[in-house]
Protein backbone atom coordinates (compact mmCIF):
# COMPACT_ATOMS: atom_id res chain seq x y z
CA UNK A 1 0.00 0.00 0.00
CA UNK A 2 2.79 2.45 0.85
CA UNK A 3 4.34 1.81 -2.58
CA UNK A 4 1.07 2.83 -4.24
CA UNK A 5 0.83 5.97 -2.11
CA UNK A 6 4.41 6.95 -2.91
CA UNK A 7 3.77 6.46 -6.64
CA UNK A 8 0.68 8.66 -6.70
CA UNK A 9 2.41 11.29 -4.55
CA UNK A 10 5.15 11.45 -7.18
CA UNK A 11 2.54 11.88 -9.94
CA UNK A 12 1.31 15.01 -8.17
CA UNK A 13 4.88 16.25 -7.71
CA UNK A 14 5.56 15.74 -11.42
CA UNK A 15 2.43 17.75 -12.21
CA UNK A 16 3.40 20.80 -10.15
CA UNK A 17 7.20 20.87 -9.90
CA UNK A 18 7.87 22.91 -13.06
CA UNK A 19 5.11 25.37 -12.09
CA UNK A 20 6.48 26.17 -8.63
CA UNK A 21 7.68 29.73 -7.96
CA UNK A 22 9.38 31.51 -5.07
CA UNK A 23 6.22 33.42 -4.09
CA UNK A 24 3.83 30.45 -4.40
CA UNK A 25 1.90 29.05 -1.44
CA UNK A 26 0.40 25.57 -1.73
CA UNK A 27 -2.63 24.11 0.01
CA UNK A 28 -1.93 20.78 1.70
CA UNK A 29 -4.55 18.30 2.85
CA UNK A 30 -4.56 15.54 5.45
CA UNK A 31 -4.12 11.79 5.56
CA UNK A 32 -1.70 8.96 4.94
CA UNK A 33 -1.34 9.56 1.18
CA UNK A 34 -0.77 13.27 1.75
CA UNK A 35 1.91 12.39 4.31
CA UNK A 36 3.87 10.68 1.53
CA UNK A 37 3.29 13.72 -0.69
CA UNK A 38 4.71 16.03 2.00
CA UNK A 39 7.82 13.86 2.25
CA UNK A 40 8.28 14.10 -1.53
CA UNK A 41 7.51 17.82 -1.53
CA UNK A 42 10.29 18.49 0.98
CA UNK A 43 12.79 17.88 -1.85
CA UNK A 44 11.43 21.03 -3.54
CA UNK A 45 10.98 23.26 -0.48
CA UNK A 46 13.35 25.91 -1.84
CA UNK A 47 11.24 26.31 -4.99
CA UNK A 48 8.10 27.73 -3.33
CA UNK A 49 7.23 29.99 -0.40
CA UNK A 50 5.28 27.64 1.88
CA UNK A 51 1.93 26.01 2.54
CA UNK A 52 -1.48 26.43 4.09
CA UNK A 53 -2.38 23.27 6.00
CA UNK A 54 -5.81 21.71 6.51
CA UNK A 55 -4.97 20.12 9.87
CA UNK A 56 -2.68 20.30 12.87
CA UNK A 57 -1.26 16.89 11.93
CA UNK A 58 -0.21 18.09 8.47
CA UNK A 59 1.17 21.32 9.94
CA UNK A 60 3.46 19.33 12.21
CA UNK A 61 4.71 17.19 9.30
CA UNK A 62 5.23 20.20 7.02
CA UNK A 63 7.23 22.07 9.63
CA UNK A 64 9.24 18.95 10.43
CA UNK A 65 10.19 18.87 6.74
CA UNK A 66 11.31 22.51 6.80
CA UNK A 67 8.27 23.92 4.96
CA UNK A 68 6.85 27.21 6.27
CA UNK A 69 3.15 27.07 7.18
CA UNK A 70 0.90 30.12 6.76
CA UNK A 71 -2.62 30.98 7.88
CA UNK A 72 -5.15 31.16 5.07
CA UNK A 73 -6.08 34.61 6.39
CA UNK A 74 -2.61 35.84 5.39
CA UNK A 75 -2.62 34.41 1.86
CA UNK A 76 -4.40 35.93 -1.13
CA UNK A 77 -4.48 32.82 -3.31
CA UNK A 78 -3.37 29.23 -3.36
CA UNK A 79 -2.20 27.89 -6.69
CA UNK A 80 -2.63 24.18 -5.93
CA UNK A 81 -4.41 22.18 -3.25
CA UNK A 82 -3.25 18.57 -2.90
CA UNK A 83 -5.31 16.11 -0.87
CA UNK A 84 -6.53 12.53 -0.75
CA UNK A 85 -10.06 11.11 -0.48
CA UNK A 86 -11.97 8.23 1.07
CA UNK A 87 -14.13 7.69 -2.03
CA UNK A 88 -14.01 9.06 -5.58
CA UNK A 89 -17.02 8.74 -7.91
CA UNK A 90 -16.75 8.42 -11.72
CA UNK A 91 -17.42 12.18 -12.05
CA UNK A 92 -14.83 13.07 -9.38
CA UNK A 93 -17.23 13.81 -6.51
CA UNK A 94 -15.49 12.88 -3.26
CA UNK A 95 -16.29 11.61 0.20
CA UNK A 96 -13.72 12.92 2.66
CA UNK A 97 -13.39 13.21 6.41
CA UNK A 98 -12.11 9.83 7.55
CA UNK A 99 -9.48 11.80 9.42
CA UNK A 100 -12.03 14.35 10.63
CA UNK A 101 -10.43 17.31 8.81
CA UNK A 102 -12.97 17.75 5.99
CA UNK A 103 -14.21 21.20 7.07
CA UNK A 104 -10.79 22.82 6.82
CA UNK A 105 -10.00 20.71 3.76
CA UNK A 106 -13.06 22.10 2.01
CA UNK A 107 -12.14 25.66 2.98
CA UNK A 108 -8.58 25.34 1.66
CA UNK A 109 -9.79 23.58 -1.50
CA UNK A 110 -12.23 26.41 -2.21
CA UNK A 111 -9.38 28.95 -1.92
CA UNK A 112 -7.22 27.14 -4.48
CA UNK A 113 -7.02 27.58 -8.23
CA UNK A 114 -6.48 23.85 -8.87
CA UNK A 115 -7.50 20.97 -6.60
CA UNK A 116 -5.39 17.84 -7.15
CA UNK A 117 -6.70 14.65 -5.58
CA UNK A 118 -4.29 11.74 -5.02
CA UNK A 119 -5.66 8.26 -4.26
CA UNK A 120 -4.93 4.58 -4.64
CA UNK A 121 -7.15 2.34 -6.77
CA UNK A 122 -9.21 1.17 -3.79
CA UNK A 123 -10.78 4.63 -3.39
CA UNK A 124 -12.45 4.58 -6.83
CA UNK A 125 -16.13 3.60 -6.56
CA UNK A 126 -19.06 3.32 -8.95
CA UNK A 127 -21.42 4.78 -6.34
CA UNK A 128 -20.69 6.88 -3.25
CA UNK A 129 -21.77 5.73 0.18
CA UNK A 130 -20.00 2.54 1.25
CA UNK A 131 -17.64 4.74 3.27
CA UNK A 132 -19.63 6.38 6.10
CA UNK A 133 -20.26 10.08 5.42
CA UNK A 134 -18.63 12.26 8.12
CA UNK A 135 -20.47 15.30 9.43
CA UNK A 136 -18.79 17.81 11.74
CA UNK A 137 -21.25 19.13 14.32
CA UNK A 138 -21.22 21.55 17.23
CA UNK A 139 -21.19 19.31 20.33
CA UNK A 140 -24.44 20.73 21.76
CA UNK A 141 -26.28 19.94 18.52
CA UNK A 142 -25.14 16.34 18.09
CA UNK A 143 -28.40 14.66 19.11
CA UNK A 144 -30.51 17.12 17.13
CA UNK A 145 -28.46 16.58 13.99
CA UNK A 146 -28.58 12.81 14.51
CA UNK A 147 -32.40 12.89 14.60
CA UNK A 148 -32.50 14.98 11.42
CA UNK A 149 -30.18 12.51 9.70
CA UNK A 150 -32.39 9.60 10.71
CA UNK A 151 -35.34 11.42 9.13
CA UNK A 152 -33.31 11.57 5.90
CA UNK A 153 -32.85 7.79 5.99
CA UNK A 154 -29.31 7.72 7.37
CA UNK A 155 -27.87 5.92 10.38
CA UNK A 156 -25.67 8.29 12.44
CA UNK A 157 -22.81 6.90 14.52
CA UNK A 158 -21.03 9.16 16.98
CA UNK A 159 -17.24 9.02 16.50
CA UNK A 160 -16.57 8.40 20.16
CA UNK A 161 -13.51 10.03 21.70
CA UNK A 162 -12.70 12.14 18.63
CA UNK A 163 -12.60 15.94 18.62
CA UNK A 164 -11.85 17.97 15.48
CA UNK A 165 -9.17 20.68 15.33
CA UNK A 166 -12.07 23.15 15.73
CA UNK A 167 -13.23 21.44 18.96
CA UNK A 168 -16.30 19.80 17.42
CA UNK A 169 -17.70 16.27 17.13
CA UNK A 170 -18.11 13.92 14.17
CA UNK A 171 -21.15 11.87 13.21
CA UNK A 172 -20.41 9.13 10.64
CA UNK A 173 -23.49 8.42 8.53
CA UNK A 174 -24.27 5.01 7.08
CA UNK A 175 -27.10 3.91 4.77
CA UNK A 176 -27.81 7.34 3.26
CA UNK A 177 -28.57 7.84 -0.43
CA UNK A 178 -25.83 9.94 -2.09
CA UNK A 179 -27.11 9.56 -5.66
CA UNK A 180 -27.64 13.34 -5.78
CA UNK A 181 -24.50 14.53 -3.98
CA UNK A 182 -24.91 18.29 -4.52
CA UNK A 183 -28.47 18.19 -3.20
CA UNK A 184 -27.51 16.10 -0.15
CA UNK A 185 -24.41 18.23 0.59
CA UNK A 186 -26.59 21.35 0.73
CA UNK A 187 -29.41 19.65 2.63
CA UNK A 188 -27.14 18.41 5.41
CA UNK A 189 -25.25 21.70 5.69
CA UNK A 190 -28.56 23.51 6.21
CA UNK A 191 -29.28 21.53 9.39
CA UNK A 192 -28.66 23.86 12.38
CA UNK A 193 -25.54 22.78 14.24
CA UNK A 194 -23.80 21.22 11.23
CA UNK A 195 -20.42 22.80 10.47
CA UNK A 196 -19.84 20.88 7.22
CA UNK A 197 -20.10 17.40 5.78
CA UNK A 198 -17.69 15.24 3.83
CA UNK A 199 -19.36 15.41 0.40
CA UNK A 200 -17.14 17.35 -2.01
CA UNK A 201 -19.59 17.97 -4.87
CA UNK A 202 -19.28 21.76 -5.12
CA UNK A 203 -15.54 21.63 -4.41
CA UNK A 204 -14.62 18.54 -6.36
CA UNK A 205 -11.06 18.17 -7.70
CA UNK A 206 -9.92 19.46 -11.08
CA UNK A 207 -7.75 16.40 -11.52
CA UNK A 208 -7.51 12.98 -9.84
CA UNK A 209 -4.26 11.04 -9.89
CA UNK A 210 -4.54 7.31 -9.17
CA UNK A 211 -1.72 5.01 -8.15
CA UNK A 212 -0.44 2.54 -10.76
Amino acid sequence: MSTAKISVARKAINHIEKKLSKDMVLGIGTGSTVNFFIDELSNFKNYFKGAVSSSEASTILLERNGIDVFSLNDVNRLEFYIDGADEVSPDNVLIKGGGGAHTREKIVASASREFICIVDQSKLVDKLGDFPLPIEVIPESRSLVARKIISLGGTPIYRNGFVTDQGNHILDIKDIDISQPEKLESLINNIPGVIDNGIFAFNKPNIVFVSD
